[in-house]
């Protein structure tokens, strides 16, 4: 009991001192977004880095919160956004006489009998836990990802700073109103503390995904797992770093794009289903080309409805049918729009499908240059400004955040693939109730119970 008090004592210590360093560091970002506002800004790119410096030492959920306030077009100022962007979740471990208190608070005091080794040293950590490499008595090797103490105290805290900046930045103008990203963010973040309902995640992808050989997710184990310890089988693979400095063919660099592009979207078009974070080190290459899916912390269900309003645009952009467009944005959530606002939308979304609208091998680079998508988003910010601003459907949060890190990945590879036809393929016959069915079943099937704002 003593360890356990002095275990208590110690995250709420770190919890204290980590709100100092948090209101310190995010009241100077909301009094320099103030300034920015306000046209003051002589030093933006330093403040910009300043801002980068001071969520990087913080760790935990409040970079996480930054890093997809980066993706939301508008939601912070375009210096601000870069900077944030490049964060890492590379936070120190918890040293072994630690990790052994967290994991008896967790399986008990006789925790070491389910184990023929446990690695002392973490093999890797990020910004709400760390992951340890180890052997079942039974010899079933598994990871054990175990999260830091005092998250959820963390988390309370990191989400009341970020809506203190978010509520600075849109006093001070409302094109793009904040409200349900804000909302969408919360509720997904302090999903990603529960390593449960990540548990029931991993068995609903390994149900979406079990007809795709070339994609593989560690199957979860339900009597070593708790709200804090997730216990799953170990898959193995190379980082996309150690693959991208080694000599691959276009034809190698190729499948792992395709194999990442099923990865992602079969979930979505199919059972309504997506994975909010593919950053790079969410995903590993095995040795035959195919990929293994990791962390399901950031997963979000989508309504039926919502999908079938994104493929609606698809189709109304391809048919430059502006009356569907129109019925599509309702379907994806934007509420109370003008047809001016629509049309404005509408070079947003030709830019956001252009890569699924073009019927040839290309690169990502080629279909989407990063100084046309600048050019766009200003011309689209100005263009919203003028017709009196939105506010952003909280569905708009994932599949943002998903298409731009996805994005990210097929331009490092270099992939060269027709991603129209992949696409076409996908929502071939697409049907809404024939979704809704699909989601339910596998949602059942694999214990998920979606949100209120899921469904």
């Amino acid at each position: 009991m003593a360890r356990e008090r002095d275990l208590d004592k110690t995250g709420f210590m770190d919890n204290v001192q980590r709100v100092v360093r948090a209101s310190s560091a995010m009241g100077g970002v909301a009094a320099r977004l103030a300034g920015h506002k306000l046209g003051l800004r002589p030093d933006k790119e330093k403040h910009a880095e300043g801002l980068r410096a001071a969520l990087g030492n913080l760790k935990g959920p409040l970079m996480k919160g930054a890093q997809l306030l980066s993706t939301i077009p508008g939601a912070l100022p375009e210096e601000y956004a870069d900077e944030l962007a490049h964060l890492q979740s590379n936070a120190p471990p918890m040293g072994w006489s630690f990790v052994q208190r967290r994991m008896k608070a967790e399986l008990g005091s006789q925790w070491e009998s389910h184990f023929r080794s446990f690695s002392h040293e973490a093999v890797a950590a990020a910004s709400l836990g760390q992951v340890h490499r180890a052997l079942l008595s039974d010899g079933r090797e598994v990871a054990c990802k175990l999260q830091y103490p005092g998250m959820q105290g963390a988390m309370d805290s990191d989400l009341r700073q970020l809506k203190t900046v978010l509520g600075v930045y849109g006093f001070f103008g409302n094109t793009i109103r904040q409200d349900e990203v804000y909302a969408e963010l919360a509720e997904r973040m302090r999903e990603e503390l529960d390593y449960q309902r990540e548990a029931s995640h991993l068995r609903l992808y390994r149900i979406m995904l079990q007809k795709l050989g070339v994609i593989s997710v560690p199957e979860p184990l339900a009597e070593l797992t708790t709200a804090r310890l997730l216990t799953m089988d170990w898959v193995n693979g190379r980082s996309m770093r150690s693959v991208l400095e080694s000599d691959l063919s276009q034809e190698e660099r190729n499948a792992i794009a395709r194999a990442l592009f099923y990865a992602w979207y079969c979930p979505v078009y199919h059972y309504g289903v997506i994975h909010g974070d593919p950053h790079m080190g969410n995903f590993t290459v095995r040795e035959d080309g195919g990929i293994n899916l990791l962390d399901f912390g950031a997963v979000r269900i989508f309504s039926p409805r919502f999908v079938g309003g994104v493929v609606s645009l698809f189709q109304a952009l391809r048919e430059d049918d502006e009356e569907a467009a129109f019925e599509a944005y309702q379907d994806w959530g934007f509420r109370g729009l003008s047809r001016e606002t629509a049309q404005v939308l509408n070079q947003w979304a030709r830019f956001f499908y252009r890569p699924l609208m073009t019927d040839r091998e290309c690169s990502m680079e080629e279909s989407n240059r990063p100084e046309e998508a600048r050019a766009t988003l200003e011309a689209v910010y100005e263009g919203l400004k003028r017709t009196g601003g939105i506010t952003l459907p909280r569905e708009f949060v994932m599949m943002d955040r998903s298409a731009i890190g996805l994005g990210s990945a097929f331009l490092r590879l270099g992939a060269r693939l027709n991603w129209h036809r992949m696409f076409m393929e996908l929502i071939d016959d697409f049907n809404v109730d024939a979704l809704a069915s699909r989601q339910r079943e596998a949602l059942q099937r694999a214990g998920v119970q979606p949100t209120r704002s899921g469904l």
